[in-house]
């Protein structure tokens, strides 16, 4: 492999803050599929992409619902989506 073959692999990928943005887009929208937007008192989702390592923890202060969603597991839920996400994303 030449190097501009590596070099034309690497513009192939996504960016860092594609993967980024790609990962919280995915965590947010698993959130509020579960729940209402009023419903959330409080959410945090933090996504970091350095040198190959996705990193992401998701907060999320809302009521256990009727049908006994909890939250913690639905943040659990958003990080694993975010993980998928960026998975899909590399094609992976």
């Amino acid at each position: 492999m030449s190097t501009s073959d590596s070099t034309d692999e690497r513009a192939d990928e996504p960016t860092d803050e594609e993967v980024v943005q790609t990962a919280a887009e995915a965590a947010e929208g698993l959130i509020f599929s579960r729940y209402k937007q009023s419903a959330v008192r409080d959410m945090d989702v933090t996504v970091s992409f350095e040198d190959g390592v996705l990193e992401v923890d998701v907060y999320l202060n809302a009521p256990e619902q009727d049908d006994g969603t909890d939250p913690d597991e639905v943040a659990d839920e958003a990080a694993r989506t975010a993980r998928e996400a960026v998975d899909d994303l590399f094609g992976e």
